[in-house]
């Protein structure tokens, strides 16, 4: 199952609204390649990631990625996304960021519950650690 919600998403060259797709069926966060490059400056990868997709024998070759910042309700959160050329969404956040962010989804009501509490934990145990 899915949720849609529009959400802020910044980086070191800007930050703009887009939409984010929870897709608890995805492993990680992507990014819509048209749409990233006005927000952060690309991380090549030094081996290339080839990716399946939902069709069978049909796999995406990923060169790049990316460090963002996005908010819900004013809660900050960070994590890597995949750049991903011709993505059919513009943001896919994946399993990966829903489990290290503890985001529950309830799809009952449409919404992505964060717990302050937890983003702010974590953002203090990130900082500590540099």
């Amino acid at each position: 199952m899915i949720i849609r919600l529009p959400m802020r998403f910044e980086g070191s060259r800007g930050e703009k609204v887009l939409y984010a797709l929870f897709d608890s069926g995805a492993t990680y966060s992507c990014i819509n390649a048209e749409l990233v490059e006005s927000l952060e400056i690309l991380t090549p990868l030094h081996t290339p990631m080839r990716l399946a997709t939902a069709s069978d024998h049909t796999y995406m070759e990923i060169d790049n990625t990316c460090r963002l910042d996005f908010y819900h309700e004013d809660v900050r959160l960070s994590d890597e996304f995949l750049v991903v050329p011709g993505l059919s969404e513009q943001v896919i956040i994946g399993a990966t960021t829903m489990q290290k962010w503890k985001l529950k989804l309830d799809f009952e009501h449409d919404k992505v519950i964060v717990d302050p509490r937890v983003a702010k934990l974590i953002l203090i145990n990130l900082i500590k650690k540099d």
